[in-house]
């Protein structure tokens, strides 16, 4: 085993509500995002008492991943760290340094390409070593899993039973959503290794993963890709259509019935259980439709083993090929120009 040990990276999110405004101006720093705006999201985390789930799901997740490495006799500690709140990821990594850790792999939770699922992932990681000095170990990141089949059977099985709680006598009427997180339209073009091809491998991903889960759950049923937790100012031009628009626009067309599956997320985060299963669901109410929101995989056991087989690939094979259900090119190692990053504002 060339590695020492496995990292999972991941955003991070509030656990008080004290918390909650520190983190978001981590989020947010040098976006130029103003505090009024800042103060609306907040709403949203206190909501549910200024807790977001996320970090919650990553120990969980760490948990199951660790249960498994042993139960297949995988010897490699797990630690976790994250990008914007507690556990950050120069601490984990400075801890793993002084652990005894020189090369390690590192598991984001996120499956897709583009900057920020990706690349900025990457920078987080190179920020995190520089911090920690000359003796932090080595960090590779995994690919992008988004048609692994550990990724996409449980996304699948959860559209199931989705649909299984609808009016089978509706289904000639009902339609699936998936969604993921809009990003700014002039980042999904810059998403991929040159030479980027329209749409950019963001949405091209997202594509392909949303056909898969289609094809496994209902062939029968016609799908739609939209956006959600859009950030932005009106101004910049971001991906859409937003779910909530779209919901509208369905029920404008005879659709009685909708399973929203969030495949652009790993876990339940704060955007699925505010944007989804109170915004979208309200709208969908409002309009008559009936609203079902699929599961995320979170610690599907077919997910948690999916980490141990990019392992063993990455360490000794088999060939990705094998561990993959769609056809768009995969790439470990990132060139200097693949997915550029936005244009940021100086912090003040």
């Amino acid at each position: 085993m060339p590695y020492d040990a496995l990292v999972l990276v991941s955003f991070g999110g509030p656990e008080r509500p004290e918390d909650v405004i520190p983190f978001l101006e981590n989020v947010t720093r040098g976006r130029g995002v103003p505090p009024e705006r800042l103060a609306e999201v907040a709403e949203h985390y206190y909501h549910f008492g200024g807790v977001s789930p996320i970090n919650q799901q990553n120990r969980e997740l760490m948990a199951a991943i660790e249960a498994d490495f042993s139960a297949n006799e995988l010897d490699l500690p797990v630690y976790w760290g994250n990008r914007n709140w507690d556990p950050m990821l120069a601490d984990t990594v400075a801890r793993m340094r002084d652990d005894g850790v020189r090369r390690a792999l590192a598991f984001v939770t996120s499956a897709y390409g583009g900057y920020s699922s990706c690349r900025q992932y990457q920078e987080d990681i190179a920020r995190a070593r520089a911090e920690v000095g000359p003796d932090a170990p080595v960090i590779a990141k995994l690919r992008h899993f988004a048609d692994h089949p550990g990724f996409v059977n449980p996304h699948a099985d959860a559209v199931r039973s989705a649909l299984a709680s609808l009016d089978p006598a509706r289904r000639d009427t009902t339609r699936l959503v998936f969604t993921a997180h809009s990003i700014p339209s002039s980042m999904a073009a810059t998403a991929g290794p040159p030479p980027v091809e329209p749409p950019g491998r963001y949405v091209a991903q997202l594509r392909e993963t949303a056909g898969l889960v289609a094809a496994a759950a209902a062939p029968d049923l016609a799908w739609d890709l939209v956006w959600q937790s859009r950030s932005g100012p009106p101004s910049v031009p971001w991906l859409e259509p937003d779910v909530n628009d779209h919901l509208a626009a369905l029920a404008d067309t005879g659709v009685t019935s909708v399973v929203v599956s969030p495949i652009g997320f790993v876990s339940d985060h704060l955007e699925v259980i505010w944007d989804l299963d109170n915004e979208a669901a309200e709208t969908a109410k409002s309009r008559g439709l009936d609203f079902v929101r699929a599961a995320t995989p979170g610690t599907d056991p077919r997910f948690v083993a999916m980490v141990r087989e990019l392992v063993l690939e990455r360490v000794s094979g088999p060939e990705p090929d094998r561990l993959r259900m769609g056809t768009l090119p995969l790439w470990d190692t990132c060139p200097a120009d693949c997915c550029t990053p936005p244009a940021r504002r100086p912090s003040s």
